[in-house]
């Protein structure tokens, strides 16, 4: 037996005035999905324990079938596996972005989350330039890809309440600063960045080619190294992770799957849909499991583009799901869940932690429970719920879950 998640990440939505009151998911064409929804099981589960995050951290931990509740201290440690930057028991990761930040009127504001999606040979220079000028035995900078990054503070306090810059576009950052005990640091480290980065020949170029600026870090997510047993424990499986997103290689790491990277994986929507694809179709020769990420459409929904959100979708059922759907069959017996991590609304451009549209798909055969297309309306129909997202693996899989935070 072969299982494999196809996951794009933030996919649902919320229904839209410029949509006729209808979702994206409504409105993308999806044959591949669609014809899942009629075939399988088509419910909605809440990815999103209450209390916790509406993080794409605590959102795909459940859907790896991890317990968030037992296993998650936060987003950067994962990151920094993905990295490999080993952490010690009391050294707190860090996500650190380049931003774009905005004077108007005697306030600073968020202007991009990304710095216009700074590259990452472009990004390489400007952590370069912080080691150069702001590390040292307590505080420590990593490159990772495009925007994201990652920055340790060895023997450092996780106490902190820190906010997602993606979470504040277009808002006053006075407002969202990091608060609590060790805040101090590194808003410091902050407003340092910014003396740096302020005439830095890559910003300057940026700049000149009618590019955002990469004027400021960002620092959030940050946590100390989590408990997370391996998938071979908990499930008896071996797999593989595919993603151009250091969090989910992260998960996948701790998981004890091995991460296949895929040229031209680049986390937007010019990814390389086709290559994830068959990379994992490719991987599954050999493995049980593969866990297959696509973070386009929560990308483009971070940036407001409902036009590149609906493309993504798109484009994620043409070139992965029905890939997949085609070349899965050389197996014999298989099992595919289907589903996103959480919703990313295009019009509040951040998460929520409403439940999300899955399916379960087992082959042709399969009658379904009532779907006619895969949307969150048609998925709440059926009346299939499932409070705990992380027993979607075991519904999959069907081994019982083994609670590998314990």
């Amino acid at each position: 037996m072969k299982y494999i998640v196809l996951l794009g990440d933030g996919m649902s939505d919320e229904p839209m005035d410029q949509l006729g009151g209808k979702t994206p998911l409504q409105v993308a064409r999806t044959p591949h999905m669609d014809f899942m929804a009629r075939h399988g099981q088509l419910g909605l589960a809440r990815t999103v324990p209450e209390g916790l995050p509406p993080g794409s951290d605590v959102a795909n931990l459940s859907v790896f079938g991890y317990d968030p509740r037992t296993c998650y201290t936060g987003r950067s440690p994962l990151e920094a596996a993905s990295i490999g930057v080993e952490l010690g028991p009391d050294d707190v990761a860090f996500r650190l972005n380049f931003v774009t930040l905005s004077p108007e009127g005697g306030r600073v504001y968020m202007k991009d989350f990304s710095a216009g999606h700074i590259t990452t040979a472009e990004a390489r220079q400007l952590i370069d330039a912080l080691r150069e000028h702001l590390e040292d035995d307590e505080f420590q900078f990593f490159s990772g890809v495009g925007y994201r990054h990652l920055m340790i503070w060895r023997n450092g306090r996780d106490t902190m309440k820190a906010v997602p810059p993606h979470d504040i576009t277009g808002k006053s950052v006075t407002d969202y600063l990091p608060k609590g005990g060790g805040a101090d640091r590194i808003i410091y480290l902050m407003n340092a960045s910014q003396m740096i980065l302020h005439n830095h020949p890559i910003n300057r170029k940026r700049e000149a080619d009618d590019n955002l600026p990469a004027n400021s870090i960002w620092l959030w997510g940050h946590g100390k190294a989590p408990r997370i047993g391996t998938y071979r424990d908990a499930y008896g499986l071996t797999g593989a992770v595919i993603s151009a997103v250091d969090l989910i290689k992260g998960i996948g790491i701790y998981a004890g799957l091995d991460i296949i990277p895929v040229e031209g994986a680049t986390g937007y929507i010019d990814t390389n849909y086709l290559g994830k694809a068959q990379a994992a179709l490719e991987a599954l020769k050999t493995r049980d499991f593969v866990y297959l990420h696509v973070e386009a459409p929560d990308e483009a929904s971070h940036s407001g583009r409902l036009d590149h959100k609906i493309q993504a979708i798109e484009d994620f059922d043409t070139q992965v799901v029905g890939t997949v759907l085609e070349g899965i069959k050389e197996f014999g017996e298989y099992r595919i869940l289907c589903m996103p991590d959480h919703p990313t609304p295009v019009n509040l451009m951040t998460h929520t932690a409403s439940p999300v549209p899955f399916i379960i798909y087992r082959g042709r055969n399969d009658d379904g429970n009532g779907g006619s297309c895969y949307d969150e309306a048609e998925a709440t129909a059926t009346g299939l719920t499932v409070p705990d997202g992380f027993r979607l693996m075991a519904m999959l899989t069907g081994r019982e879950y083994a609670d590998a935070g314990d």
